[in-house]
């Protein structure tokens, strides 16, 4: 059974019983800031199990991408070396939110695994554990479905204290939580270990398949456990996993998923061995990085771009261990499109864009590898004892972009250890880098514990006197803060606005007496504003008062910006039509970002209509109004709701524009009158992911400075072109005729130098059986001298097989040539199969001319010599 029938049957058996068939959500969590990415099916539920989100159905089933490969959920480094660990896999998964409960969900897992309907996997091959307490699933299992008491394990608190088990599950140390019942399939007696619960239960032997979540209690912080009102349901099977059983392998490697992309990176790599570690890290690395970047990611130095472009390096790394070229692993996307492009039609439509993004980091990455790679192999041979010092390890991190997973993986395999103390005692000189890298890895699990709400006084000033009511140190509650300390503030009052629907948070200072403190930035935790920053100077207590003020320049800034955006979003939907609808913001003082579903791209005219439709609204100068209103009523108002933002019962409605333009939801803040945004520019636009665009603009003294460096790029062109900027258009049309004209001569040229050396390299060919054959470089020419050069060898010499090769920038080309008498004995087709890979290339084409291209120029002389052995061998 193939895995895409494996996704398509469970879809087809949970929709039968009613259940919602919902789409996989991004790799990047929508509503869990705390999340670096998703990494499990129930993440674009977790709202749901909260009680804070109702949707129109209580029963969902999903197969959702996941990924694993940063922070507190990392499997990265045991990819390549088990035989279930990837940075990329789906859940396939049930819910419940408040429907069924234990019953219902055993019996669905149990049905979907035996039925002779479905999978039919055979019974005596399952077994099941539950919470030692779970008396009820126990019982289910038992006397329901009929599991032999020696079939079902009963796991108790075996982490160390109460409720800590592999059967109990918890979404942080207070909140929703309950226990678990798990399925695992037994692979047989000639694997080795032990069923879930015994001393060998490490081994291969059991594995599971199926987790049902039992959300049952909300843990207190003092720790009593009280009855939810609503018990849900989360569950979730790995299709790798279910697929190795339903294909009779016992590796995830060895799927169908997994064996066609083995295939094109062993064929890519020129490694067959498909049990190559370095092979299945390549095979599960283009998985991760492709769905990362369909979701918009893209490497950098900082979060998310952090770890994909450290999972790129890797599997680049390890092609390069398997001797194949820098340039490779881009071009297995195809491959992974040709496998998943059904299920993730946007990994089609995003084919090339991944590609490009994956191709530029590998060229970047090439310049620094073999170097890097030498110094780290100096290091480890003067190695004095197993641990390779952390300077050395910053060093490759910060000189040649190494990160410390790369430099810990080539330690493992030589059985050595990095000093990873001395190593982030390095980096404390780029303390700033670090934060920005690692900014998602201690918001795992619970929030700040605060209680009640802080007081939001910015819509009316940037300046008030509020009450400390918590300090936070490394996310740990502090009673007092010294200066340097690193630290998050809250106060009962502020004029701080926190992060919200997109506007960034304000920065500024919280003053008193010798007391200064930096707030960098202002997010949220429930209903209480953290501000996030260092204290310059004294030392703060709960208790305290603290003057706050807001940097007011870059709130106005910001406050213009996001006015603009609702400005955007309406003209948006005026020209590109109703559909369109926001799938993202971002604004800051210095710009405006707005994503938004369209499913092609934004035409240049079009771009033209938008902008001036804004600029007309600002110019209007109408005042912008702002009304309190019940969410009901303002939805009924025709009030539309922005993207991503959570709101109570009552709500903002913000209208601005002629006949009231813009009417949205919107808890931000805002200019007073349209024309306070003064002018906007639209600098880009471009597609994100399949079927959402990008708009990029600047407005106010921002669009001011924008337009000043335009004007400045346009008349440096002007100079450079001796014209002015009214005529630089004609200058540069001149200018590229005149380049058109120069092309061609440059190409009757190559034409009669090509005839030249066509006449001088026809004496050159050899005697073999009667027939000429010709090997021969021609450095500089393109294809076209090469083909024109070829029909004339073939005219001059008759009877002929020709190779001819030429190398420039780096690139080679072959092109081989056979006369039309030779046919039934030599081909040219064969003839570059032969050649092409000693250039480190490929190619083909007809039985009378075939052309391959190459990456290894030093290459060439093996590549003309093995033609020559090939003619002898077929004529």
């Amino acid at each position: 059974m193939k895995s895409s029938e494996i996704r398509k049957a469970f879809l087809d058996y949970f929709a039968s019983q009613g259940h919602e068939v919902v789409a996989s959500s991004p790799l990047v969590p929508g509503n869990d800031p705390t999340l670096l990415f998703t990494n499990a099916g129930m993440v674009q539920f977790k709202d749901c199990f909260l009680g804070k989100d109702q949707r129109s159905y209580t029963r969902a089933t999903s197969s959702q991408r996941c990924v694993r490969a940063g922070g507190k959920h990392n499997d990265l480094e045991n990819v390549g070396y088990t035989a279930r660990h990837h940075t990329f896999f789906e859940m396939l998964g049930n819910f419940s939110f408040g429907d069924y409960f234990k019953e219902d969900a055993i019996k669905f897992a149990w049905e979907f695994l035996t039925s002779d309907k479905w999978l039919n996997l055979p019974v005596e091959k399952l077994m099941v554990t539950v919470y030692a307490e779970d008396d009820e699933a126990y019982d289910i299992w038992n006397k329901q479905v009929g599991v032999p008491a020696e079939k079902i394990v009963r796991i108790g608190d075996n982490k160390g204290a109460r409720y800590a088990s592999d059967n109990f599950w918890a979404m942080g140390d207070t909140g929703p939580c309950g226990p678990c019942t798990e399925i695992f399939f037994d692979h047989g007696e000639h694997i080795w270990g032990g069923p879930p619960g015994s001393p060998e239960e490490d081994g291969d032997r059991f594995i599971e398949i199926w987790n049902n979540v039992f959300m049952q209690f909300d843990r207190q912080p003092d720790g009593e456990m009280i009855p939810l009102p609503k018990p849900s349901v989360d569950t979730g099977m790995g299709l790798e996993r279910i697929s190795a059983i339903m294909q009779g392998v016992h590796s995830n490697y060895e799927i169908d998923l997994f064996q066609a992309l083995l295939a094109a990176a062993g064929e890519l790599t020129g490694c067959k061995d498909t049990e190559n570690k370095s092979l299945r890290v390549i095979a599960d690395h283009i998985r991760s990085t492709s769905f990362l970047i369909v979701d918009g990611v893209l490497p950098s130095n900082e979060g998310r771009g952090y770890v994909l472009r450290r999972i790129i390096r890797r599997a680049i790394r390890h092609g390069h261990m398997l001797g194949a070229p820098i340039g490779f692993f881009h071009k297995l996307v195809p491959a992974l499109s040709e496998q998943m492009g059904d299920a993730y039609p946007e990994l089609i439509t995003l084919q090339e864009h991944v590609q490009k993004v994956l191709r530029l980091e590998e060229e970047q990455f090439a310049k620094t590898l073999d170097k890097g790679m030498a110094i780290l192999n100096d290091a480890i041979a003067d190695l004095d004892g197993d641990t390779i010092p952390g300077e050395t390890a910053f060093k490759l991190y910060d000189t040649y972009g190494f990160p410390l997973d790369l430099t810990a993986d080539v330690a493992r395999e030589r059985d050595l250890k990095v000093d990873e103390d001395g190593f982030n005692s390095a980096m404390d000189k780029q303390r700033e880098m670090a934060r920005a890298a690692g900014n998602f890895a201690g918001n795992y699990g619970k929030g700040l514990e605060i209680e009640g709400a802080t007081g939001f006084l910015g819509y009316e000033q940037l300046e008030n006197t509020g009450t400390v009511k918590a300090l936070f140190v490394n996310g740990e509650a502090a009673d007092t803060l010294n200066a340097g300390d690193e630290a998050i503030l809250v106060l009962d009052e502020t004029a701080f606005y926190a992060e919200s629907g997109g506007q960034a948070g304000d920065s500024g200072f919280l003053k008193a007496s010798g007391v200064v403190f930096q707030v960098t930035d202002t997010t949220k935790e429930g209903k209480n504003h953290l501000h996030q920053g260092v204290l310059v100077e004294g030392s703060v207590k709960v208790g305290d008062q603290l003057t706050a003020e807001v940097d007011a320049e870059k709130r106005q800034a910001t406050a213009l910006h996001h006015s603009a955006t609702h400005l955007l979003h309406a003209a948006l939907r005026q020209v590109l039509g109703e559909h369109v609808a926001q799938k993202g913001s971002l604004v800051t003082y210095d710009k405006l970002r707005f994503d938004f579903s369209h499913l092609e791209g934004v035409k240049a005219e079009e771009l033209v209509q938008i902008e001036n439709i804004v600029n007309a609204q600002i110019r209007a100068n109408t005042e912008v109004s702002t009304r309190l209103m019940n969410i009901e009523d303002a939805k009924a108002s025709g009030a539309m709701a922005l993207f991503g933002e959570k709101y109570d019962d009552e709500v903002r409605v913000l209208s601005m524009g002629v006949d009231n333009f813009s009417v949205e939801l919107c808890g931000g803040t805002h200019a007073k009158r349209t024309g306070d945004i003064g002018l906007l520019k639209i600098s880009s636009e471009s597609g994100i992911a399949a079927g959402i665009r990008r708009i990029e603009a600047v407005v106010g003294q921002a669009a001011l400075d924008f337009v000043a460096r335009e004007e400045s790029t346009l008349s440096g062109i002007a100079r450079a072109l001796k014209g002015s900027t009214d005529n630089v258009g004609d200058k540069v049309e001149q200018m590229l005729a005149r380049t058109r004209l120069l092309e061609k001569e440059i190409e009757a040229l190559k034409g009669k130098l090509a005839s030249s050396a066509g006449s001088d390299l026809a004496g050159q060919a050899q005697d073999v059986n009667g027939v000429k054959v010709l090997a021969a470089q021609l450095d500089g020419a393109d294809v076209a001298a090469l083909r024109t050069t070829m029909d004339q060898l073939k005219n001059k010499l008759g009877s002929a097989v020709i190779m001819l090769a030429s190398e420039s920038e780096g690139k080679v080309t072959l092109l081989a040539g056979v006369s039309k008498d030779l046919i039934g004995k030599a081909k040219a087709g064969d003839a570059v199969k032969e050649c092409a890979p000693y250039v480190d290339g490929r190619g083909g084409g007809k039985p009378e001319m075939a052309q391959a291209g190459g990456q290894k120029p030093e290459g060439i002389a093996d590549a003309l010599a093995a033609f020559g052995k090939w003619a002898e061998s077929v004529l």
